[in-house]
This record gives structure tokens, C-alpha cells and sequence, in this order.
């Protein structure tokens, strides 16, 4: 099945070829001529523009959408099907895990799908030996992968900073012994950052995710204390420090989350950007229909306004000489993440898992404390293959919505927590996400137009 997907973005004209993803700037002569189900009769088209454009004009366009035909570069097939309802074939092996160490929080953010922490039990914080355990399950599960991502989550995992520091160390001692590369992540609310703490991360973190929710008012309005107030002056400084630290060959990136409340989020995108970061993700919420801050059907108009803004921007500050990034809008034109992650996204439950402070495995971090669930325990020897095939097929081939969307190969059918949160089912997306992702693709894919263009 071929299939393209046309937009306008801030006036210009584009067309992507959905299963080559060849992405193609056009003119509106171009762009009107190319028909979704694909390249009618040179007869027809002539008939159809000949009172619009000049018949040459319309000639040389149509010869040069012939060549870009029989180059694959436009109405391609799509090779990966077979590769894709062949995926629950074949053993797995895991090269992620986001170990959760700590199920508590030192904040009471409004949104958080942890239950503030607590993730459906109790408050607990993962021990050294839980930790330790987890390395060696990842690494006798990676099988010949050598690269091993970690991602040290909470709550808030600087509650536990000793813990960390013991699971890290044991992490160096187990990859030289496995002939392994373990990299490690963190994401925090910059509460407990200090010297001691920066140092540390700073030195053994591969990347640094900082949470703060951009304008002070805004930030404040969600993310609170156990007393209700706000966080944003004591950990704007701090995560300045932390930025400043990484400097530029380090990775971090701030993250913050849109609410109703804020649906103006270019404000708060920009904000942060204006106090000095230059790797920046504000997301949207996720939360039941009928909770005050989540977001609706009818606040789609003013999202996307918000993402035009912000390609916008990116644009403006690129020619300036000033340009920063913005998570959701990177995608990768000219080569792009493997076959196999744009069919199968993430990889939670068969090639990334989560891990609880009491040693329970899930297929991620959204799905803890849903007994359904359950993969296993690092104190067991197995993981449940039914549920870890049952996530292997969740791939773009088994959703029937995704099936003929332009965007299958972008989002790689969208985040399976939401969809089973929102659907009961894995395999039905999210629809406001999709629509929101959508939409970020879109600029994604113009915005890297223009600055391969430049």
C-alpha cells in the first residue's frame, strides 16, 4: 500500500512519502497536482489546472513527479509489513530499563500519573540489593547487546542518592566483568540537587532530565510542595547550575508538562528558553476525561497554534545564530531510526522494562501496579512470555487505526500506556495524543526541511 501525506506549514508546501519518508518542498502547482491515491493521467490533470496554470508548467511538473515515481521516492510500497507481523517471532533481549527507585516524592505535582509518588501502594525506596539485582537481570536479558540503557526514576530518585550511587558503582564493576556499556539517566525535580549531587551526576550520568514546568506562575500552579507551595525558586537556580555544569558536550534536557491550565505552553517553552536552556521538552498531560487539568478535544485549535509558534521560533533563532531544541520536533530525515524502532516504538515490554523498588517487573514505568501486568521479579528467574509477546505485537501492524495513517512511521502507534489507560487495549491509540502528535510531526518534518535547505 502507498501512501503520501501533504501539509502547509507557514506557507510553504510539502508532501512526504510515507514509507520512504522522502519528505519533498514543493510548489502549489505541485502540490495540487499530487493526488493521495496517486499519480493520475497527464491527460486528466491537464483537463483539471489548464485554466489555473500554464500548460509547460504543468508539463515539467508532471515529468519530474514521473521521475521521483520510478526513484521510490513517491506512491513507494511499503516493505516492512512482513517484518512487522513477524514480530512476535524470535527471542528478545532487553537494552533499557528504568529502574524505579524511589516510590516517593518530595513534591505533590497536581498531574502525576504516579499517585505523587506512590505508584497504587506504598511509599517505599529501593534498597541496594533490589538495585543490584536489576543490573544483573538487565545484563543476563541483554543477550549480544552490548549497550545498556538505565534510567534511574522515581518519585524522585535523589531520595535515594546513597542507593544510587552503590547501583552505579556495581553497574562499572558488572560491565567490564560482561564486556558491556551501561549508560545511565535520571530524572529529577532539582529539589535535593547540591554540589555534592551535581558533582556526581555530572560525572555519571550519560544524560539529565530536569523537571520544571516553565513560567513561575505556571510551575507553581502544579507543582507543589507536601504544603502546597511552589518549587520554582528553589529549583531554577539549581537547574541553571546543573545546565552550566553539563556544558556543551553533555546531554540534559528541561522538561516540562502542558496543562489546561497553560494551553498557552509557547509562553512557558519560551520562557525556558530565555533563561538559558537550550534543550527543552514541554509535554502534554495525560490524565482521565474529567480531571480539571486534562486536556479535551475542544483545546486542539489552541495546541497547535502553540506548535506553529514554536516552529516559529525555532526557525527565527536558528538564522540568528541563537537556535535551540525542542524534544518533540526532532526527527531525523536522512537516515532515521531503524525499520524496526519506527514499527515497533519503544520496545516496553520485550526490549525495555521497568522496575519497582520491591523488584516487580512491568513493560514500563506507566503500566507499575497494575497486577495485569506483572512481568516477573528480580528474584525470579523468568519473565511472562505471554505478556512480553502480547507487547512485541503492539507494533504498527496490529493496530488496525494505524494501519492507513500518514504518521505510523513517526509514532510507531503511539504510546501503549495511554492507549490502554484511555481504550483498555494496547493495541487502540490514544486518539488526542495522536492527534497532537500529528501535528508536532508535521513541524518536525518542516522544520528540519528548513534547515537542510539553509
Amino acid at each position: 500500500m502507498s501512501l503520501i501525506h501533504k501539509f502547509i506549514q507557514d506557507g510553504e508546501y510539502y508532501i512526504l512519502d510515507v514509507n520512504s519518508g522522502a519528505v519533498h518542498v514543493v510548489d502549489e502547482l505541485v502540490y495540487e497536482i499530487v493526488d493521495k491515491e496517486g499519480l493520475r493521467k497527464k491527460e486528466d490533470i491537464l483537463n483539471k489546472f489548464q485554466d489555473k496554470y500554464d500548460r509547460e508548467d504543468i508539463l515539467e511538473a508532471y515529468e519530474e513527479l514521473e521521475v521521483l515515481v520510478n526513484e521510490n521516492m513517491l506512491y513507494s510500497k511499503d516493505l516492512y509489513e512482513d517484518i512487522g507481523k513477524n514480530a512476535g517471532e524470535g527471542q528478545s533481549f532487553i537494552k533499557a530499563l528504568c529502574l524505579n527507585i524511589a516510590h516517593d516524592c518530595n513534591l505533590r505535582c497536581k498531574y502525576c500519573f504516579a499517585d505523587e509518588g506512590e505508584y497504587k501502594g506504598k511509599r517505599e525506596l529501593m534498597s541496594p540489593e533490589v538495585g543490584k539485582k536489576a543490573i544483573d537481570f538487565v545484563i543476563k536479558h541483554s543477550g549480544p547487546r552490548k549497550h545498556i540503557e538505565v534510567d534511574l526514576f522515581g518519585g524522585e530518585p535523589l531520595m535515594a542518592f546513597n542507593t544510587i550511587k552503590e547501583i552505579v558503582e556495581y553497574a562499572k564493576e558488572q560491565e567490564k566483568i560482561h564486556n558491556k556499556i551501561v549508560r545511565f539517566t535520571m530524572t529529577t525535580n532539582g529539589v535535593l540537587l547540591t554540589k555534592e549531587i551535581m558533582d556526581y551526576l555530572d560525572k555519571n550520568m550519560g544524560n539529565i532530565v530536569l523537571s520544571i514546568d516553565g513560567r513561575k506562575e505556571v510551575n507553581d500552579g502544579v507543582r507543589t510542595r507536601v504544603d502546597g507551595s511552589g518549587c520554582y525558586d528553589t529549583i531554577l537556580p539549581k537547574i541553571k547550575k546543573m545546565v552550566e555544569m553539563r556544558g556543551k558536550g553533555k546531554q540534559y534536557y528541561a522538561r516540562g508538562t502542558f496543562t489546561r491550565n497553560n494551553t498557552d505552553f509557547f509562553e512557558d517553552v519560551l520562557h525556558l528558553v530565555n533563561e538559558g536552556f537550550d534543550e527543552v521538552s514541554v509535554e502534554p498531560v495525560v490524565l482521565e476525561e474529567g480531571h480539571p487539568l486534562s486536556l479535551r478535544e475542544e483545546d486542539l485549535p489552541k495546541i497547535f497554534e502553540q506548535y506553529d509558534k514554536i516552529y516559529k521560533e525555532m526557525v527565527k533563532r536558528h538564522k540568528e545564530g541563537n537556535s535551540f531544541k525542542f524534544y518533540h520536533f526532532n526527527v531525523d530525515l536522512q537516515g532515521g531510526p531503524c525499520v524496526y524502532k519506527r514499527i515497533s516504538g519503544c520496545g516496553a515490554g520485550h526490549e525495555y522494562v521497568a522496575i519497582t523498588p520491591s523488584g516487580d517487573i512491568y513493560p514500563c514505568h506507566q503500566f507499575v501496579g497494575n497486577d495485569e501486568f506483572k512481568m516477573g521479579n528480580v528474584f525470579e528467574s523468568d519473565l511472562n512470555e505471554s505478556i512480553e509477546k502480547r507487547f512485541k505485537q503492539g507494533n504498527i501492524y496490529f493496530k488496525p487505526t494505524c494501519i492507513d495513517c500518514w504518521a505510523r512511521f513517526y509514532c510507531s502507534g503511539g504510546c501503549q500506556a495511554n492507549n490502554y489507560s484511555f481504550n483498555k487495549d494496547i493495541l487502540v491509540p490514544y486518539k488526542l495524543g495522536c492527534e497532537m502528535q500529528k501535528k508536532r510531526i508535521e513541524c518536525a518534518i518542516a522544520l528540519k526541511s528548513q534547515l537542510i535547505e539553509e
